[in-house]
């Protein structure tokens, strides 16, 4: 389902000397490291499979792999995302082999309803055939935008699960192409847009507008929830990527401001299980706003993200998504395989 190069990993891993290396792989692309472990035996490299759960390229595994011993890290799945990496590092996107014009031509009539202009985005999966689709799209009439997007993402028209900079342009609707459920609702929240996802696997066109709206109820109630609490747990994640240590701070100072006890916590791996000991009434996460938005009903206490503070407390009105936003990005990644070393690029 998904290209793993193997032999443009193994000449990456003879160029940097690599005799051990670790294979860090989210959930669906297990198989892929499995296979790749066995390549990489059979030519005299031992190779080691990171059985945690990944989040994504804010997450990487280079901390671990240089405990282990390990020359490098193989990231499965992600392209690479500017952070300062303990060991050489090599990012393997596992492009999607399905091609997506297929969907887009069975759903044309659904995409029209977007209206003319639209935006274009997708996820690392898909972001080698997003020009194909956009000359697709073109030549059935529409005007197709792809953004920049910031430095948090590698390529123009990607999306992450907290990063949706490259859907906000001046269109009439956004186009996702992809599976899943989190990023396209992301893509409608953050940008109150008309937001139709395409599925390439199902074939399948769901409109994400009545989605959202559900969801900011359902995120709308939390906030009710919270309310009355008085003694709030702000957490901060200790994964490179999820980092938030000075808008912790700043969640911590505004609760503060305002009479509310708050105390800051950093986690690795964050769920309401390892909370239960303390005395709080609610939880702020200020890390990947999944935790808050996919994992609410695991937690017994109100759970609540930046901007919905800032809604409890009185000094926003509109419901807003929780992003995590980079900088202007410089240049692009290459198409494909990137290797990047301590602190950047080789």
């Amino acid at each position: 389902m998904h290209e793993v190069p193997v032999g443009e990993i193994l000449v990456r891993l003879r160029e940097l000397n690599a005799e051990r290396v670790l294979i860090q792989t989210p959930e669906g692309l297990k198989s892929e490291a499995q296979a790749l472990a066995d390549f990489l035996e059979g030519k005299g490299i031992e190779a080691i499979i990171s059985g945690d759960i990944n989040y994504g390229a804010c997450d990487p595994a280079d901390t671990e792999a240089r405990s282990l011993g390990c020359d490098a890290l193989i990231h499965l799945g992600h392209s690479y995302m500017a952070l300062h990496l303990e060991v050489p590092t090599i990012f393997v996107p596992a492009f999607a082999r399905i091609d997506v014009v297929p969907a887009l031509e069975r759903n044309i009539d659904e995409i029209k309803k977007l209206g003319r202009r639209i935006a274009l985005v997708t996820t690392a999966q898909h972001i080698h055939q997003l020009e194909r689709a956009k000359a697709f799209l073109e030549g059935k009439g529409f005007e197709v935008l792809i953004g920049k997007g910031d430095s948090r993402v590698s390529w123009p028209g990607q999306v992450l699960g907290c990063n949706f900079s490259a859907a906000k342009l001046d269109v009439e609707g956004v186009l996702f192409i992809g599976a899943g459920y989190f990023h396209p609702i992301g893509v409608a929240m953050a940008v109150k847009k008309p937001t139709l996802e395409i599925n390439p696997y199902s074939g399948d066109a769901v409109w994400m507008d009545d989605e959202a709206e559900r969801l900011i109820r359902k995120r709308w109630a939390q906030i009710a929830r919270a309310m009355n609490a008085e003694r709030f747990g702000v957490i901060t994640s200790t994964k490179k990527g999820q980092l938030r240590l000075a808008e912790a701070k700043r969640v911590v100072k505004l609760l503060r401001e305002r009479g509310k006890y708050a105390r800051l916590i950093a986690m690795n791996h964050i769920s309401y299980p390892a909370l239960e000991g303390f005395d709080f009434d609610a939880y702020v996460v200020v890390a990947c706003p999944r935790v808050p938005i996919d994992d609410y009903e695991n937690w017994r206490k109100p759970v609540l993200t930046p901007r919905e503070v800032e809604i409890l407390l009185g000094l926003r009105d509109d419901y807003e998504f929780d992003e995590i936003l980079g900088v202007e990005r410089k240049a692009d990644e290459p198409l494909g395989v990137a290797v990047h070393g301590i602190g950047g690029p080789l």
